[in-house]
């Protein structure tokens, strides 16, 4: 073998370069997914890319948990429908009232995710255990 056989360093180096580029190319992390519900809470399974994601992997939106509760603060304006009253008596002719009032409501949600759902799945980076977040239920249109 000459030495007109041997590639340089810089060449092999090369080499190599775009032999592990192409390698990780295929391997690189994956945006957005879609998965679909196997299991329901409390045990959620979500199966995804060939693969189930259990409890212990996942971050979820917390709208999905089983009596999750809104609070709502408002201020409403606005009059009640006419209503006669009875007798026939003028005073209690069909008139209305003003509603001018602060509110404040808790709204305890029944939406949980059911099995066939479609969720979204996001890989979630930087940690030292593969986890993923669920958003929020999809439909393909």
């Amino acid at each position: 073998m000459s030495m007109k056989d041997i590639p340089s360093a810089e060449h092999s180096m090369a080499a190599l370069v775009h032999t592990i580029h192409t390698i990780s190319k295929d391997e690189r992390p994956m945006g957005l997914r879609i998965g679909v519900v196997t299991s329901p809470l409390p045990n959620l399974v979500i199966h995804v890319d060939n693969i189930d994601i259990t409890n212990e992997q996942i971050y979820l939106n917390d709208y999905w948990k089983p009596g999750h509760y809104r609070e709502a603060k408002g201020h409403i304006i606005s009059e009640t429908q006419p209503r006669a009253g009875g007798g026939g008596y003028a005073e209690y002719a069909s008139h209305t009232h003003d509603i001018h009032n602060d509110y404040t409501d808790t709204i305890i949600m029944t939406d949980t995710l059911r099995v066939g759902d479609e969720v979204t799945v996001e890989p979630i980076y930087r940690q030292n255990e593969q986890l993923y977040y669920i958003g929020q239920k999809v439909v393909k249109l």
